[in-house]
């Protein structure tokens, strides 16, 4: 029943409608009681004065027992409102007008009865009821026979309990139906307005409920934006709702994500699988061939045999030893320890590395750097990875008589870094995928001891130098490739 937050919301608006209005009754009728006491005393401040001096209570400076029993007599049937008490200067009760057995008290304190006499308090000034233990009524008090002898008081409680009843049972019928009817039409109405309220305030609410679960359904695919540019609001429920459009997008791009490297993950084990079977069907048939072949295979057969072998061997250990290096660079294992580094030192130091390879398959490679060049913010090891990927890579599809050429220059808080070659270049099509793990285009069997993954390594070396490497190629005129890594500040 109470599973929406409407719901909830609206059962604790009719309880807190409720509260205030019972509230309200009791200050009300607390604060009317205190109004009316405050009345009675003030008009009748004077009553017990005037009932000495009209009833001739006092005679010739002492209490006229006789008048005071008639006028006791008297209002008890006249007048049952009031209550008149004969006090002594203690405070103890001598006469009285009430009926003996509903008398509780024995003594009136003379507190309230000074503070009457003086005027020290503002009304309604209370003072104990004889008929009870606890409760204290508006009075009228004077001493008698007069101020100046006095022998006692003449206490008059001026709401007796006759008079209380009566009130008590009109008042309470008149308030109950009067308060019932104000608390049904304010409690009416308010809670009319709460829950319009409060179906305003929840609107958003189950539209960002309605988004969440219309998003889940879909499998965390499709998604209904929450907010709305136009509203214009910025309370919590939009940043709730901003909070979740953003987390959903998150989610997207994140399942996006691992669906492509899964399906990335599918396609490398199956191209590892394809590119492993290779040379080890190689090698174990060489292997074969010689068990086989063992006696008839003359010395130098059978170390041909023992060396294809063994370059197989190299083939499948250089392949493994890439693949784990990429997977590193794509788990983030290695962090790069990026310093201040002399990008044309390392550039020449990789060139003459290369240059005794180069002379062989009759190949220039040339290395232009200006001068001076600043120093650039890199990981000297990996960078030399790169460097010794695309230069291998380079040789690799380079003819004897052609050229490969490393040049260096700043541009804007970069170095460029290019390494451009002659040999056959890359188709057009082909393009777009060489930094793809794995990818072999139509050249790709110019190196067959490669498996693909050179150019991946670099890339992914690249983002995590917060560098950036970028390809051109003419086919049949040569490749370009660029390099640009930041320059050290400072």
């Amino acid at each position: 029943m109470l599973k929406t937050l409407y719901a909830k919301l609206s059962l604790w608006l009719v309880l807190l409608l409720t509260a205030i209005g019972l509230l309200y009754g009791f200050i009300s009728n607390y604060a009317l009681n205190q109004h009316l006491q405050q009345i009675d005393q003030r008009l009748n401040q004077n009553l017990a004065q005037a009932l000495v001096a009209d009833r001739n209570l006092v005679k010739e400076g002492a209490i006229n027992e006789a008048a005071l029993k008639k006028t006791f007599a008297a209002y008890m049937t006249i007048n049952p409102s009031i209550e008149i008490y004969l006090l002594n200067l203690s405070g103890e009760i001598i006469s009285y007008s009430a009926d003996p057995k509903k008398i509780k008290r024995k003594k009136i304190s003379l507190q309230p009865i000074r503070a009457f006499l003086a005027m020290e308090k503002p009304y309604p000034l209370l003072g104990d009821d004889p008929r009870d233990h606890v409760r204290q009524k508006a009075f009228s008090v004077t001493p008698v026979p007069s101020h100046e002898k006095p022998e006692g008081y003449l206490y008059v409680v001026l709401r007796g309990e006759q008079y209380a009843k009566a009130e008590r049972l009109a008042r309470n019928s008149f308030l109950r139906q009067s308060s019932l009817l104000a608390l049904s039409i304010s409690l009416g109405i308010g809670l009319l307005a709460g829950l319009m309220v409060f179906r305003l305030l929840t609107r958003r609410l189950r539209k960002l409920s309605q988004s969440i679960e219309h998003f889940e359904r879909s499998g965390f695919t499709d998604k209904i934006s929450f907010l709305d540019k136009r509203a214009g609001r910025t309370d919590e429920i939009d940043q709730l709702g901003s909070s979740f459009d953003h987390m959903a997008i998150r989610i997207s791009d994140q399942l996006d994500a691992m669906s492509e490297q899964d399906n990335l993950r599918r396609r490398l084990v199956a191209q590892v699988s394809h590119d492993l079977r290779t040379p080890l069907a190689s090698i174990q048939g060489y292997l074969e061939s010689l068990q086989l072949k063992e006696h008839s295979l003359t010395t130098e057969q059978r170390a041909e045999l023992v060396d294809v072998a063994l370059r197989q061997g190299k083939r499948i250990s250089r392949m493994v030893e890439e693949l784990f290096e990429l997977a590193g660079l794509d788990a983030r294992e290695r962090a790069p320890n990026l310093e201040p580094c002399s990008v044309s030192e390392l550039a020449h130091d990789v060139v003459q590395k290369y240059s005794v390879r180069a002379k062989q398959q009759g190949v220039d490679l040339q290395i232009d750097t200006p001068a001076r060049l600043p120093l650039a913010s890199v990981d000297i090891a990996m960078l030399e990875r790169v460097f010794d990927n695309l230069i291998d890579n380079a040789l690799v599809h380079t003819r004897a008589g052609g050229h490969i050429k490393v040049s260096l220059a700043p541009l804007g808080q970069t170095l460029q870094i290019t390494i451009s070659d002659s040999g056959k270049g890359i188709p057009l099509k082909d393009l777009p995928h060489v930094f793809e793990p794995f990818f072999q285009g139509e050249s790709g069997s110019a190196n067959p001891n490669h498996a693909g993954l050179g150019l991946a390594i670099a890339k992914r070396i690249m983002e995590l130098l917060h560098g950036d490497i970028r390809v051109t190629s003419n086919e049949g005129q040569g490749t370009k490739f660029t390099l640009a890594v930041p320059i050290t500040l400072g």
